[in-house]
Parts: C-alpha cells; sequence; structure tokens
C-alpha cells in the first residue's frame, strides 16, 4: 500500500496555521494590503541561477509558474497600492531536498518609502511579534568575508578569491568570473556560520550582485540589498529597489547574454513590469522570505517536508 499520509503531523499543521494567521495579523496592525497576484505568467525571471518551471495550455502556449509574485506586485505598487504584502506558492525548477522544494510557501512585501535599513528594522519586530526571536543581528558583506576569509570581497581579484577557496579546500573547475567565487567562498565558508542564536542580516553586496536594487556610489559603490540567514540557513532576500527602467532593462540583457554564453534556455523580458517602472514605481524597499524554512527552524524540525502537509516526492507519484 502506497504512502499516503501528510508528511507534518496535525499537530504541526495546527501550528502552522497559527503562525500564519500572526503573520497576517502583523501586516493588518500596520495597514500593509494583502494581495494576490497570478501564479502562471507568459514571463518569468531573467536570472540565470534561479530556473523557472515552464506550462503549456491554452495553442500550446509556454508560460511559467512564477519564482516569485515580485514583478507583479511592483506592477501593483506602480499603480498606487500602497504598501503591500502577499502569502503565496512559488516555484522553482531542479530544487528538491532538505531545504528545498519546487513548490513553496513565499511570503513577499513592499515597504513604500523604506530603504533597506527601515525594512531590515521592521523585519526585526517581525521576528520578535510573529517568532518571539528577541534580536537580531546585522553585518556588512566586507565585514562577513573579512572575518572569516580575510579578503575584501568588492577590491578582490579573481585570482585572490581562487586562492582562497583553494586554501579552504575548495577545488572547483569553473570560469574565472569573480560573482561565481564569491558566491561559492560565502555558501561554503560564511553561510554555515551565520546565526547560530539570533536571525543575522548581511547587506551591502558588490555592485556584480545588485540583482533589482539601487546602487549607491559610494566608495566602493554597493548594492542596496541584503539577506537574512538563520542557523546557517539563507531566509530572505531585500532590497531598496530600483526604480530606473532603463537600468532595469540593461540587468535583464545582461542576464540574457549569460544565458546565451553558457548555452541556457532564453526567456522573455517582462515589459509589463519595464513600463510600470517608465510610469513610475515609488520609493521602496522589498523583501522576500521562505516561509518553510522559517518554520522548520522556529518549530525545530530537520526537514521543511516535516512543516508541509504533503512534500514534493510524495504530491507526484
Amino acid at each position: 500500500m502506497m504512502a499516503w499520509q501528510p508528511n507534518a503531523t496535525i499537530d504541526t499543521l495546527r501550528m502552522r496555521a497559527d503562525i500564519m494567521a500572526r503573520i497576517r495579523d502583523f501586516f493588518k496592525k500596520r495597514d500593509v494590503l494583502e494581495v494576490e497576484t497570478p501564479l502562471i505568467a507568459a514571463t518569468t525571471v531573467t536570472d540565470p541561477h534561479i530556473a523557472s518551471i515552464p506550462v503549456i495550455y491554452s495553442q500550446k502556449k509556454i508560460s511559467y509558474l512564477q519564482t516569485s509574485p515580485e514583478y507583479a506586485m511592483k506592477r501593483l505598487l506602480a499603480a498606487g497600492s500602497g504598501s503591500i504584502f502577499q502569502l503565496c506558492k512559488a516555484f522553482r525548477q531542479d530544487e528538491v531536498g532538505r531545504l528545498h522544494s519546487p513548490e513553496f510557501t513565499m511570503l513577499e512585501w513592499y515597504r513604500i518609502g523604506f530603504d533597506h535599513h527601515a525594512l531590515m528594522d521592521e523585519m526585526q519586530d517581525f521576528f520578535k511579534e510573529v517568532f518571539a526571536i528577541p534580536k537580531t543581528d546585522r553585518f556588512t558583506v566586507a565585514q562577513v568575508f573579512e572575518t572569516y576569509i580575510g579578503i575584501n570581497p568588492h577590491a578582490a581579484s579573481v585570482n585572490e578569491l581562487k586562492n582562497a577557496a583553494k586554501k579552504n579546500g575548495i577545488e572547483v573547475d569553473i570560469a574565472d568570473e569573480k560573482n561565481t567565487y564569491l558566491d561559492i567562498l560565502f555558501t561554503h565558508i560564511i553561510e554555515p556560520k551565520l546565526g547560530n542564536e539570533y536571525p543575522v542580516f548581511i547587506y551591502d553586496y558588490p555592485v556584480s550582485q545588485a540583482a533589482l536594487a539601487k546602487i549607491r556610489h559610494e566608495n566602493p559603490p554597493v548594492a542596496s540589498r541584503f539577506e537574512v540567514y538563520y542557523k546557517g540557513i539563507e531566509l530572505a532576500n531585500g532590497f531598496h529597489e530600483l526604480q530606473n527602467a532603463e537600468e532595469q532593462r540593461v540587468r535583464f540583457e545582461k542576464d540574457l547574454q549569460y544565458r546565451d554564453l553558457h548555452q541556457m534556455e532564453a526567456v522573455p523580458v517582462d515589459e509589463l513590469l519595464l513600463s510600470a517602472l517608465h510610469s513610475g514605481l515609488p520609493d521602496c524597499a522589498g523583501v522576500a522570505m521562505g516561509v518553510d524554512r522559517l518554520m522548520m527552524l522556529v518549530l525545530g524540525c530537520e526537514n521543511i517536508a516535516n512543516v508541509m502537509s504533503f512534500a514534493h516526492m510524495e504530491s507526484y507519484w
């Protein structure tokens, strides 16, 4: 007989429901509007490090399950929605494991008039009020690279990064791409050490890793972006959001060039998002958080499947 029972216990699912209610109450008290956006769209993210799941429906037209509600939510912001949040399913290809599922729950919110520091302040309140986590820590990317690896990520050359990887027992055969080495060093050496007691915000990324964040032209220039780590696990990614449509198009095109160079699938650019940016995105900061991972950590589980009714392998047979 096939194992048909849910992955999570019924008690765990009750606790999950209570947490979801507390999340909604957190935003209701702050007059942040809950919204819904489509899970299927004609476009998807150009980011070459995120694989989308294509779907085919009417007239064999290819669309995509959304990896995040970000683009549609920004269209709402440009239309005058004010501050908004969404709890929804998101989908990513080839992500299965203790911390990954092709279908997962995401919390994403945008605050008008916030920069990334103000949003980190609100996230600190979020952790305290929803999960009774009393404090958080904050470090720049430069601080953690210098602390754990002894190099400056903004100034280091590819050779310096490659040597740092070898010194730490990481042997990889990859193209000489600075971002790739930065990612490898961060995920293998720094990330497991972060947030053992409390959630940690890592902010001010190199401009080459700006994604959809604004760039501050300081010395050195940095991206107004942050990530959140707890018990060595990445939970969230946030930006002081880029408002310039021309710059956003340039970044999309760079992603597509990378995809072409590495023989990856080409994806269409979201022209509706670019049109919304042209119309005028209000100054805001936004963040996307993996709800299943956070619940797993707070409830003391070992696998995100333990906080989901039916995990991927049990859902498809």
